[in-house]
């Protein structure tokens, strides 16, 4: 009962991540990883018959390689627009015992400059969860982002759209996730800021 026509035009070029594509998971091998962080899109959205006209930013993802994850861990992942026109690629990866392996933090700046600031620079807190009526998982639903870097000071809170953006995809990909659409404010390079992201959660079990 949906169909979507929709144009896309990028407004930034592509972001490289780890400045060369290239991402390292030490045992687990590489991927390369690129993003196109603003996207206009303009189209309609067909909704049973009733023709809805849509605009707004979308964010690109592509990840692709010979990698794998090892140890039934998982990674919470953000990508956030803020209305400054800038963007921020966050990750942080858990092995299966919760322990954090891998922290990942990019900043792309209103001129598509982009800058990478260490992974001990970022802070998660997580402020409210929930539990899936289907799978029985309990996920974190609200965050607090802060990045104290001396290039980049950031503090930013993510609230989801909806609390139930759960995907089983246990016969596609074999995972269960958490992902979808959040909404930001909070404090970015010295200014008041606000947008919207998308979170995208794994490894999280009953």
């Amino acid at each position: 009962g949906y169909t979507i026509d929709l144009n896309l035009s990028a407004l930034k070029p592509p972001t490289l991540h780890n400045g060369n594509g290239l991402i390292s998971f030490g045992l687990g091998g590489f991927s390369y990883y690129y993003s196109r962080t603003r996207v206009a899109v303009t189209g309609t959205l067909l909704d049973h018959q009733q023709r809805l006209p849509v605009s707004g930013d979308v964010w690109m993802d592509h990840q692709w390689g010979n990698f794998l994850l090892l140890g039934g861990g998982g990674w919470d992942w953000y990508s956030i627009q803020l209305n400054d026109q800038s963007e921020m690629m966050l990750y942080v990866i858990r092995n299966a015992s919760g322990q954090i392996t891998s922290t990942y933090a990019e900043y792309i700046g209103p001129d598509a400059r982009e800058l990478q600031v260490p992974g001990s620079s970022l802070n998660v807190s997580v402020w409210d969860h929930w539990t899936s009526p289907t799978t029985g998982i309990t996920y974190p639903s609200g965050w607090q982002l802060k990045i104290n870097d001396p290039h980049l000071q950031a503090n930013l809170t993510l609230q989801p759209e909806l609390k139930n953006q759960e995907l089983v995809a246990t016969q596609s990909t074999g995972n269960t996730y958490w992902e979808g659409a959040v909404s930001v404010q909070g404090q970015s390079t010295g200014h008041a800021v606000q947008g919207e992201g998308y979170v995208e959660l794994t490894g999280y079990h009953k």
